[in-house]
This record gives structure tokens, sequence and C-alpha cells, in this order.
């Protein structure tokens, strides 16, 4: 699925330019390439997040990210694809969910830069009453501390120590 494009509202003449006769596009050079922002759907994908993510912690959310890789058949594009799952635990009522949930997605949508991956951001009750420029500082450090190189959880669950009840019995002659 492909994100919509945003209907250009700006003043411009019938051939896109400006006016004024200049084309504003040439006259901005950003340092960075901005990357789309795209949600995450299918419990498939958030499943393969979980399992394989790094885990980012801060006392506003909560973000699993893993590095951009495409799926099978599909073409490299590379974009932030995050989800945001609000749980009712964290807050009680829809009204603030959905407007945590908004604050959180207006924050990433105004980010200068995003790198492209596959994200699932958990934010906490302190989202509703950050101010906008910390919760927005907050997420470009979390998004810019990720490292695509570093594994997320070890596999196995308790390391290589095993229960008692878990090895296999032998009969003694």
């Amino acid at each position: 699925m492909e994100p919509r494009p945003i209907p250009n509202t700006s003043d411009t003449g019938p051939s896109g330019t400006d006016p004024s006769g200049t084309d504003p596009s040439a006259t901005l050079t950003p340092a960075v390439k901005k990357v789309a922002l795209v949600s995450l759907r299918g419990d498939r994908e958030f499943r393969k997040v979980r399992a394989h993510g790094q885990v980012i912690r801060t006392k506003l959310f909560q973000l699993r990210v893993t590095d951009y890789r495409p799926r099978y058949g599909e073409q490299w594009r590379p974009r932030a694809i995050i989800g945001i799952v609000v749980p009712k635990k964290t807050l009680k009522l829809a009204v603030h969910r959905n407007r945590a949930r908004r604050r959180v997605q207006e924050a990433l949508r105004t980010l200068p830069a995003l790198p492209p991956c596959r994200a699932i951001l958990s934010p906490a009750a302190l989202v509703l009453d950050a101010p906008f420029a910390e919760l927005q500082a907050a997420l470009a450090r979390a998004l810019g501390s990720f490292d695509p190189k570093a594994k997320g959880r070890p596999k196995g669950g308790r390391g290589p120590e095993k229960s008692a009840r878990s090895a296999p019995v032998v009969a003694q002659p």
C-alpha cells in the first residue's frame, strides 16, 4: 500500500511554479532526504518487529525498532513504517488514547528526518501532558540512537542453563 499524496494547497500558478516565477524547490536544499511515514499494518508485521526489534525506553514511550527490509516481491522504497499502539491499561478513556496517538503521529510527521525502519511505538500516559517540543525531541533522540546492526532480543529466553524439569530423563542400569 502506497502512502497517499498530500494535496498542494500553496499559491502556485498553473504550471506548478510560484506566481513570482521562481521555483521554490530550487532554493530549498534539504540536508537530509525526507523519508515517508507509513503506518505498520497486519499482525504478521507486528509479530516480526516484536520478535526482532531493539527496545528503546523513555519516560514518554517505549519504541521497538528493526531496520527497513522490503518484504518478498516488494520494491525497495526506504520509509519509516511505524505502528502506534496505546493499550487500555495505559490510558483508560478512548478519548485519551486517541489524543495520545494523534500527538505522537503529528510529532513523527513533523520531524525533519526519519530513518528507514519498522517500529512499534507505545506511548505512556505522560505523552498527554508533555510539551510538544519535548515529545519531538525524545522521538528524534530515540530514533537517532537506533543501531540497525545491533541485535534485538536474545533467543531462548533463560540462557544456556536449563531447568531440571526440562532435562531428559536417563534411565540408569
